[in-house]
């Protein structure tokens, strides 16, 4: 089987790397609105099932996408417009608990799977000074929640983690594999 990850996130590229697959990646421009009225928890799953349907799958090929959405109090954190928002998050974040929510799909020709992984995660205080340094130096402008937790925000700052490090960072591995596994797709040189 052929793997099709729709995804420009290098993080999610090198977590599939990682895990043993090979794959190529497409782009799918598809508009990631989603209904305002849909739970917090459902969004993510929303938007990767829309990737997903946006995309024609023909027969030996399997289509993965995923959404990651950071959420505090059921408030929606999306990747930040500039600075000022970027700032303005991380303010928000600092010494709470907040969820993120990562979803993936996997799409066949016959089939369709999605599944969502929740984590909890928990920074300590930081300070206005080390949020301008984290912005400044490491330019989270392409993360939900203005973050990314393998940087040096998350090594500094995480206090806790509940659930999979590895979805906080973008994509779910332990689920992904455990998918791709049941349809029989294993990592290259995997020895039954």
């Amino acid at each position: 089987m052929k793997i099709l990850l729709a995804s420009q996130s290098p993080r999610r590229r090198e977590l599939l790397s990682q895990l043993g697959y090979q794959f190529e990646t497409v782009t799918i421009d598809v508009d990631e609105s989603y209904p305002a009225a849909l739970s917090t928890e459902n969004i993510a799953e929303y938007v990767s099932d829309k990737k997903a349907a946006a995309f024609q799958v023909s027969a030996g090929e399997i289509l993965l996408t995923s959404d990651t959405i950071v959420a505090l109090d059921h408030k929606i954190l999306l990747k930040p417009k500039d600075k000022a928002e970027a700032f303005a998050m991380l303010k928000s974040l600092s010494g709470r608990k907040h969820q993120v929510f990562t979803a993936f799909t996997i799409k066949t020709k016959d089939t369709t799977i999605s599944k969502t992984s929740k984590t909890d995660v928990e920074f300590s205080e930081i300070t206005d000074d080390e949020i301008r340094f984290y912005i400044d130096n490491y330019r989270p402008f392409d993360k939900a929640g203005s973050y990314g937790i393998q940087e040096w925000l998350g090594m500094a700052k995480v206090k806790s983690i509940t659930g999979s490090f590895y979805a906080v960072m973008g994509f779910p591995v332990d689920l992904v594999y455990e998918e791709l596994k049941k349809m029989g797709c294993l990592p290259n040189n995997y020895q039954n």
